[in-house]
């Protein structure tokens, strides 16, 4: 079976699989590495457009890696999931300072970079230098799962690892960029979650999954991810044509872009604000859905009148000795939370 089914993924990939995406036909380990972070729980559609505004202004590791943080998290604006541009960043620079600006050939060594796990440095080694390796990330454990009918608990670590091992048992001797890229591409086309298209598989034949008729049983994962909901009050300061945003922390969610100031209350609002000049207003309230958190935010713009001095000013935003004064085309070039970035968008 091992070696009917690479064959079967191999030529299926060459006739029906995808190649015109922009980081397929090149053996460069920068392009493919960034396409792979890019697509880390993103869709291709979104990640395309991104993906070449971010070549355009980092062609290689080297510009990269000697970009200022900022620069990186506002290209990555609108993305999501931040820690994947603070490590895509972290891991140049590791691969300028410790690897003389190029990328390790060997998956075993790309792993131990910042920001790069066991599938995506398999997925480097395959396509850029034709290591013959296992890659796991989630449209290929759900086809592996499918069809080897594997039962496992992945929410288990000693489960995973059996999978690890069932996927490198079937690797091919030869053809292991074609091979890799069938396994993402049936994942993505047709071995989808939900409706998969069984019919039109290659492997269906010899899928336990699909003899069985029930693949969306397939891959096992008990362990649910627990929601947590989060309520906050935004605070959009405004002194003429600039805004005052601050820079969250190095941690935790939206880490190191530019937002808003929160508060837990409106009591904590109306304290903090107590004696400024101007008025505010409450803006209509919205939640915003993160993968572990669903988070109310309630925007409040308090606009300071123009003639406000600088002394005055500078004694309102003491509270927050991260932030500075944008305006509006600065803001909208930093690195914002996309939430905020609509905000800032609507008709004023």
């Amino acid at each position: 079976m091992p070696g009917a089914f690479a064959r079967q993924v191999i030529a299926w990939q060459r006739s029906h699989g995808r190649h015109a995406l922009p980081w397929q036909g090149t053996r460069d380990p920068y392009r493919v590495w960034l396409s792979e972070i890019m697509l880390q729980q993103t869709q291709v559609a979104t990640v395309l457009g991104y993906y070449e505004r971010f070549l355009r202004r980092f062609p290689d590791v080297q510009s990269l890696a000697a970009a200022a943080q900022d620069d990186v998290l506002a290209l990555w604006s609108g993305l999501g999931y931040y820690s994947r541009a603070r490590n895509l960043h972290r891991c140049a620079q590791a691969v300028v300072a410790e690897h003389g600006g190029h990328f390790p050939s060997r998956s075993d060594t790309l792993a131990t970079l910042p920001g790069i796990g066991r599938s995506t440095a398999a997925a480097i080694a395959a396509f850029c230098f034709g290591e013959r390796v296992a890659i796991l990330d989630g449209n290929v454990k759900r086809v592996l799962t499918r069809v080897l009918g594997f039962e496992g608990d992945l929410a288990m670590a000693t489960q995973e690892r059996v999978l690890w091992e069932r996927a490198t048992a079937l690797l091919p001797d030869s053809g292991i960029e074609a091979y890799t890229q069938g396994l993402m591409d049936l994942g993505a086309t047709l071995c989808l979650a939900r409706s998969p298209q069984c019919l039109l598989c290659p492997v269906s034949e010899g899928c336990t999954a699909a003899r069985e008729g029930r693949p969306e049983r397939y891959p096992v994962k008990t362990r649910k991810l627990k929601r947590g909901t989060r309520e906050h009050l935004w605070l959009w300061l405004r002194w003429g044509e600039r805004i005052w945003l601050v820079q969250r922390p190095g941690s935790g969610v939206w880490a190191g872009l530019w937002s808003l100031p929160e508060f837990d209350t409106a009591d904590a609002l109306g304290e903090a604000s107590a004696g400024w000049p101007g008025e505010g207003e409450a803006l209509p309230s919205f939640t915003h859905v993160l993968t572990h958190l669903d988070w109310t935010l309630h925007p409040r713009r308090w606009t300071l009148p123009a003639h406000t001095t600088e002394s005055r000013t500078a004694q309102i935003v003491v509270p927050w000795p991260s932030g500075r004064w944008f305006t509006l085309d600065e803001a909208l070039n930093a690195g914002l939370p996309a939430p905020l970035r609509k905000l800032l968008l609507q008709p004023r």
